[in-house]
């Protein structure tokens, strides 16, 4: 075969499986698709992992539900001073851009600022990211430092299923099929709420090979409250729990963020694959962790 033809098929080949469109307007009519449909529906939200997949056949629904259309989705919403729901089809770029108010504004802008390059930041949303759960994925390391609780709703009603049960292994997630996710809440920080977050990933845009996202609340100088999640180090975004503690009640100083991050990276099971292996993850880790803590310094 010659290089020409071999190219031309790699390319012929590139094109989704044949599939049936459709496009809903309303959060009813979404649900009713995919009650209907089930195992043979997916959700298409910004398209930025699901369109990839189906062009290398390595996704194949017969029926693509657009929610494009479906305005109620994009929406920002405060709740009680206590919460803010962001609705599934909120796009990165819109929260890069400070859509959010306040110092929780600033850590979603942060965070988005890391995800992939332009054109998946203006396309891309939360709630995609968050329902195809890649173990690396920004948005769902910062849902489990938050709390974050997902919505998700289908023909017979709704549920709210919080980050630390949401999220089962590697693109897997407690999400029925029949299930979209409508919203994710986030708590209100406060001005009394620091963070940081610290990545690293070969080249700009790639996915992290290591994540860490730190969010403290300090009171009369101390850590009151810390929340230290970690991506790309297991099937799904995890907290470092034992590391936390070590910082809990304490004044930050150079020597503290020094041991929480050696206590981090003491207490991950690190994957191995072609990015790094698992000891190379746990120097990572470390260094994440040190690199996040220090940001939230200022």
């Amino acid at each position: 075969m010659q290089l020409y033809d071999f190219f031309l098929l790699l390319f012929s080949l590139m094109k989704p499986a044949v599939f049936e469109y459709r496009s809903p307007s309303s959060i009813e009519e979404t649900v009713s698709l995919l009650s209907e449909f089930g195992d043979e529906a997916k959700i298409l939200a910004g398209g930025q992992s699901l369109v990839p997949a189906m062009n290398f056949r390595l996704a194949r629904p017969e029926i693509l539900v657009d929610i494009g259309g479906v305005s109620e989705l994009d929406r920002v919403e405060y709740r009680d001073d206590l919460e803010i729901i962001l609705g599934s089809r909120v796009t990165h770029r819109s929260l890069e851009l400070n859509r959010i108010e306040g110092v929780s504004g600033r850590l979603f802008a942060e965070a988005a600022r890391w995800i992939g390059h332009y054109p998946i930041r203006v396309r891309g949303t939360i709630g995609g990211s968050i329902a195809h759960a890649d173990p690396a994925a920004e948005w769902c390391v910062l849902a489990l430092a938050l709390d974050a609780v997902m919505k998700c709703r289908n023909i017979d009603g709704e549920r709210s299923v919080p980050a630390a049960n949401f999220f089962d292994g590697f693109f897997s997630t407690e999400l029925d099929p029949s299930e979209l996710l409508e919203s994710v809440s986030v708590p209100i920080l406060t001005s009394n709420h620091r963070f940081g977050v610290a990545e690293f990933a070969r080249r700009a845009g790639d996915f992290a090979i290591v994540l860490a996202v730190a969010v403290l609340e300090i009171e009369n100088q101390r850590v009151k409250d810390i929340r230290l999640a970690l991506g790309g180090v297991s099937g799904r975004p995890i907290r470092a729990f034992n590391a936390e503690m070590i910082v809990k009640g304490e004044q930050l100083s150079s020597r503290l963020i020094e041991e929480a991050a050696a206590v981090a990276a003491a207490e991950v099971d690190p994957i191995g694959d072609i990015h790094g292996s698992a000891e190379y993850r746990r120097d990572l880790v470390s260094a994440m962790v040190k690199q996040s803590l220090i940001r939230t310094i200022g």
